[in-house]
């Protein structure tokens, strides 16, 4: 799940590195009395929580092609390369968006994915071992629910929803950091500038705060999945789409990319239950097939 894990490790650096500028700076939303002041705290919130997932996009190709050390197939060396280029070429047309990158990564599970800044200028990657356990019909499926989501614009709309999470999980962990530090004034501190305790609970809250964060970031997630899955059929067809999502469950029920961030834009889905559910970044293999057998993707 290496998407998703580069994805939110890079939005969660640049977020504590503008932090710490703006503090060096003097920026930090509290008036000259020790206050707040909600519209300045408010801007700087969304500077600061823009700016991380921003540049989690636009970093979000180049860190795929590093960090799963994907081949970009420039000039087909095989027969199965030039099928792999002509059926993307072909599902791109038909999606209306311009043709992506095209990549192999070694990984001996069948997953795949796709990430990049707009629809026009993706990366879609498969793995090694999705192709050597998948047919051709079900390989083309896969592709066809990866070209789905960049269709869809699903890597923009994440990026807007994290940042839009991140803008109010600082700015109200800041909000109950400056509450905290007030209570815990003497009669002689009023007016001072924040102290110790305001920056522990600020960066408690910021924690507590990010666990609910994560949680809206993966339901849209699983969302929207089923909005891929039903793209991939029309791509291809619902037998072919539900064939290869049961081609995951045979293989491996919880085939996983290596690490958190490349699971938004995967194929492949673990599966979670209670509480972790709310954290998994796909739906069930086993929910995902009958709401595409039923039509209700």
């Amino acid at each position: 799940m290496l998407r998703i894990f580069l994805f939110l490790a890079t939005n969660v650096a640049v977020m504590v590195v503008i932090s710490l500028v703006f503090s060096l700076l003097g920026l930090t939303g509290v008036n000259s009395a020790g206050g707040l002041d909600l519209p300045s705290l408010l801007a700087m919130s969304a500077i600061i929580g823009f700016s991380g997932s921003l540049i989690s996009l636009f970093l979000s190709k180049s860190m795929a092609k590093r960090g799963m050390g994907v081949q970009v197939i420039e000039q087909p060396s095989t027969p199965f390369e030039r099928w792999l280029l002509d059926t993307v070429a072909q599902q791109s047309q038909r999606a209306g968006i311009r043709m992506p990158e095209v990549g192999i990564f070694d990984a001996p599970e069948p997953n795949a994915f796709a990430t990049g800044w707009n629809r026009n200028a993706a990366l879609v990657a498969v793995s090694t071992g999705l192709l050597q356990t998948m047919t051709k019909d079900e390989v083309a499926a896969v592709v066809g629910h990866e070209i789905s989501h960049v269709a869809n614009g699903d890597m923009v709309t994440l990026t807007l929803i994290q940042g839009v999470v991140n803008t109010f999980v600082v700015f109200l962990a800041r909000i109950v950091g400056s509450l905290v530090d007030q209570a815990l004034r003497g009669p002689n501190d009023r007016g001072a500038g924040p102290g110790i305790g305001s920056f522990i609970a600020t960066m408690v809250a910021q924690v507590l705060l990010s666990f609910l964060a994560t949680m809206i970031v993966m339901w849209f997630s699983r969302y929207r999945e089923f909005h891929a899955d039903a793209g991939g059929a029309r791509l291809t067809s619902r037998r072919q789409m539900a064939d290869a999502l049961r081609a995951l469950q045979r293989g491996h029920a919880t085939t996983d990319l290596p690490a958190q961030e490349f699971a938004a834009f995967g194929i492949s889905g673990g599966i979670g239950q209670g509480l972790a559910a709310l954290f998994m970044s796909h739906p069930p293999l086993e929910v995902r097939i009958a709401a595409l057998e039923s039509g209700r993707g």
